[in-house]
Parts: structure tokens; C-alpha cells; sequence
């Protein structure tokens, strides 16, 4: 059997390996492609182990080993039919002949990141991976998880494992307990700078400062300054959650924000990003104090 995994998702890719390795009662052996030769080439898609009647032989990016990769063709319809061979290619060029060979004589399983359309299910995989490892949680506290965490399974996944040491989960123990994403922390310095709330914009950039890139923290800021400009300029008929794929919930609590604001009010917020983008770019001044004094001045 020969299966191809492509994608990004390599929590998912790992989770599927996992999956194969209980269905066939075997353990993987994982080959680095890069590092392959051709040598080694026909003993792992022919050979058959002295010490078992089945292997499964997991090859990560062959692709890159560009020799091996343009010789697969001529090898992958002769795989041992008591191997089950797995190619492993997070980005593969679909343009080559092996990847036209490839999925001509495999199964194809495609294992994309989720982003945040992939919000509701996030939530639900939370829920039934919690009751998998027997953990009470309900859909609200689930979805504050994914509220908190983001939808990188890996992440929720380790937050899921720590939550487990715990008698219960609540949205408060979360809180306390889980570490919020940049882009979490992000919203929410967003809000209070919306608020005129200047003491507390200083404490959390104070917070921020110690851990997180503030070029990577303005890019977000910006994201959720177009989203509101989105929000506050929409015209009859548009639906820019939809078009501008917005989490509902940042959708939901931007919407409550956009209606102290008028579309001057948005094109000045607008123009105050455009100048501290060009000052970060150009490097005037200390990254943090830019953007800062950009929060204080909306």
C-alpha cells in the first residue's frame, strides 16, 4: 500500500502515522529523504525485513533529495506489496513526473493548517479529543480554549495535556493556567487602546515587550485595524466577516467597538498605521516605543 501525505498540518500528519501504525500493529521506520541514497533505495520500497512479514517505511521529503526524487517514477508502481510505504510531502511540486506518479499509484491524503475558518472545527476536535483522553469539557469552556490557544493542534493539544493534570476545566482554570497567543494578548491590547485606556496600554506593552517581537505584534495590530475599517465602512449588502474571513468572535467584539467610531475616525487610525509602519521600516526609533505611542494616539 503506498500512501502520499501532503500539507502543512504536521500534527495532523503525525496523528495519521500514529493511526497506521495501531491499524497494521507495527512501528514506523522514518527515512530522512534528504539524506537517502539510491542504494538504499530499493531495499526500502522492495525489501522485505528478516524479522517481520510487514513493514511500514515512512519517507519525509524525498522531494528534496532531487536525485532520488526524479528516479521515483521508475520505482513506485514495484513497492513490495507486504510494505506499506508512506511519502511524506508537506509542499510537494505538482508539477513533476514522481508527483504525477505518486498519486497515480497512491492514496492521497491531504492534511492542510487550519486557520481560523477552520474555527468550529477546532472546537469540536478539542471536544472529542478531550473525551478520547476522558476529560469533562463542555462546548462553551472548548471554545474559549480555541479562543485562547488559536487552532494550531499542536498547541492545543499541549494545553489539552496540561488541563489534564487538573480536577476540572473552566474557563476561569484556563485563564489562569494557559497561556494566551500573541494574537489573543493582541486583541486585547487593541480594545483597551480603543478605550483610551493609556495606563493599561503601557502595562501591557511593558508585559509584551519582555517576550514577543513588536514587528510581528504591529502586523497583527494592523490586521485588526483594517478588520474594523472593514466593519465600520461596509455598505448595504456587504459582509465582510465573510469576505475578510474574521473570527466570529473578533467579528463579534470589533462590531460592539466600530459603533463609537465614525469613518473619519477609521481613516485617522488608518493614516496613524501607515506613518509608524513607515517609522519601523525606516528605523526611527526604538521598535516598542513606536508602536506604543501609536496605541496612545488612537
Amino acid at each position: 500500500m503506498v500512501y502520499l501525505f501532503t500539507g502543512e498540518n504536521d500534527f495532523a500528519v503525525r496523528e495519521a502515522l500514529k493511526e497506521l501504525e495501531r491499524s497494521l500493529g507495527i512501528s514506523a521506520e522514518h527515512h530522512s529523504g534528504a539524506e537517502l541514497t539510491m542504494a538504499q533505495l530499493p531495499d526500502l520500497l522492495m525489501g522485505v525485513s528478516l524479522f517481520t512479514v510487514q513493514r511500514l517505511v515512512v519517507l519525509d521529503r524525498l522531494s528534496e533529495n532531487t536525485s532520488l526524487w526524479q528516479k521515483l517514477p521508475d520505482w513506485v508502481s514495484r513497492i513490495a506489496n507486504d510494505s506499506t510505504v508512506v511519502f511524506v510531502e508537506p509542499k510537494p511540486d505538482k508539477r513533476t513526473t514522481a508527483y504525477k506518479a505518486l498519486k497515480a499509484n497512491a492514496t492521497v491524503r491531504e492534511f492542510p493548517l487550519w486557520t481560523e475558518r477552520d474555527t468550529s472545527l477546532a472546537k469540536q476536535w478539542v471536544i472529542e479529543r478531550a473525551k478520547a483522553h476522558q476529560l469533562p469539557i463542555d462546548t462553551r469552556t472548548a471554545a474559549h480554549l480555541v479562543e485562547r490557544v488559536g487552532v494550531d493542534q499542536w498547541r492545543l493539544s499541549s494545553a489539552l495535556d496540561t488541563l489534564s493534570l487538573l480536577d476540572a476545566i473552566t474557563i476561569t482554570i484556563i485563564d489562569e493556567v494557559i497561556p494566551a497567543t500573541l494574537s489573543e494578548n493582541v486583541f486585547q491590547l487593541f480594545e483597551v487602546a480603543l478605550k483610551g485606556d493609556k495606563d493599561r496600554v503601557a502595562q501591557m506593552i511593558a508585559t509584551l515587550s519582555l517576550q514577543d517581537d513588536p514587528y510581528a505584534l504591529f502586523a497583527l495590530l494592523s490586521s485588526q485595524v483594517q478588520t474594523l475599517a472593514a466593519i465600520i465602512f461596509k455598505a448595504d449588502g456587504d459582509d465582510p466577516v465573510k469576505d475578510f474571513a474574521i473570527h466570529p468572535f473578533v467579528a463579534s467584539k470589533l462590531t460592539q467597538q466600530a459603533k463609537r467610531f465614525t469613518k473619519a475616525d477609521s481613516a485617522h487610525m488608518l493614516t496613524l498605521f501607515a506613518k509608524a509602519d513607515a517609522d519601523l521600516k525606516r528605523s526611527r526609533g526604538e521598535p516598542w516605543v513606536v508602536v506604543e505611542k501609536l496605541l496612545l494616539s488612537l
